[in-house]
């Protein structure tokens, strides 16, 4: 059976004021942290045990994932001190695991509903040394492209480009073979994409691409952070995380999780979400937003295409469209 690593531990930088006090990972999409529907996804492919590879804020996922059991799964932590790039975050978590099983690693700013059971399963059998999970973009211009041979394996890793050659890219889940996690050189700066898997391929490295073109979202920016909450929502993307135990109501308009308060007036639409301990009253609209645990969303209050934060309080008859709410400020959404 495969483990897992997820990496949890950036800086979020593109969703300030949202994540100056919380991880991106832990951003609420859909009624839950991102992180909580990835390991959903690492669950359904029969992975149990996962490492957290933080950084930024790592003192915020433990209280709330604590050791997994609440999920089934057994779940690891490993904090960097400083920063060691995709490669170094993954040999140090790799500390914690133990036995010669595949090593799957998750990025997490990313939604995937791709097969990732298959995606494994391909690797094993093809003795692979890594497995890349690619998918192809409409523009591939803001993009690396990964080309691949007519035998799957992967014959290149470019660097944005103005004429791509392939539309083809690194969709970022990884299938390791264990003795190439523990090449990697350990407390060090180590990239990956940049390093690691070139150099398996200029090496003659057996490097796999598995194309899958199932629902896949880079969630690193506003835009596409509502986005990715609002395709759970109305079930463009994988919902394995959203179960009888936490949600209320679900509809393609809307979902309402346990615990959340909404009153029978209020209008909740355009896939939003209205998280546990949320509160909306009377007459208020919410609309392709994401109202986050504990938030208070005042009567008749219209809310549009906008993030408002944990425990933030947004007045009576508020008017609030594309914005970020906290409890210290509100920011226009570019």
């Amino acid at each position: 059976m495969a483990v897992g690593i997820l990496l949890v531990g950036g800086f979020g930088t593109r969703l300030m004021p949202l994540t100056k006090h919380t991880p991106k990972p832990m951003l609420t999409v859909a009624g839950l942290p991102v992180t909580e529907h990835q390991l959903a996804m690492a669950k359904k492919a029969g992975i149990t045990t996962v490492v957290l590879a933080t950084s930024y804020l790592s003192e915020v996922f433990i209280p709330y994932f604590g050791d997994g059991s609440q999920w089934g799964m057994k779940l690891l932590y490993a904090v960097e001190k400083e920063p060691l790039g995709t490669g170094g975050a993954i040999r140090n978590a790799a500390k914690l695991l133990v036995g010669n099983e595949s090593i799957v690693v998750f990025n997490g700013d990313v939604l995937s509903s791709h097969n990732l059971k298959q995606q494994i399963a391909e690797h094993e059998a093809n003795n692979a040394d890594v497995t890349l999970h690619l998918t192809a973009v409409e523009d591939a211009r803001a993009y690396g492209c990964v080309p691949i041979d007519e035998t799957g394996r992967v014959s290149a890793f470019l660097e944005k480009m103005e004429n791509p050659i392939t539309n083809t890219i690194n969709a970022g889940c990884y299938v390791f073979k264990a003795s190439v996690v523990e090449s990697i050189p350990a407390e060090s700066v180590v990239s990956v994409e940049r390093q690691t898997f070139p150099d398996l391929v200029a090496q003659g490295g057996k490097v796999c691409g598995f194309l899958d073109n199932s629902y896949w979202l880079d969630i690193g920016t506003p835009n596409a952070l509502l986005k990715g909450s609002v395709d759970l929502v109305q079930s463009r993307a994988d919902t394995s995380a959203l179960t009888s135990e936490n949600v209320k109501t679900h509809t393609s308009q809307a979902l309402i999780m346990q615990a959340a308060v909404v009153d029978a007036s209020a209008v909740i639409d355009q896939g939003s979400c209205v998280a546990h301990e949320a509160i909306v009253e009377a007459g208020a609209h919410v609309s392709a937003s994401i109202i986050e645990a504990g938030a208070h969303i005042g009567a008749g209050a219209r809310i549009v295409d906008s993030f408002i934060a944990r425990g933030a309080v947004v007045a009576s008859n508020a008017q609030i469209t594309r914005s970020f709410v906290t409890n210290d400020e509100i920011s226009p959404i570019g």
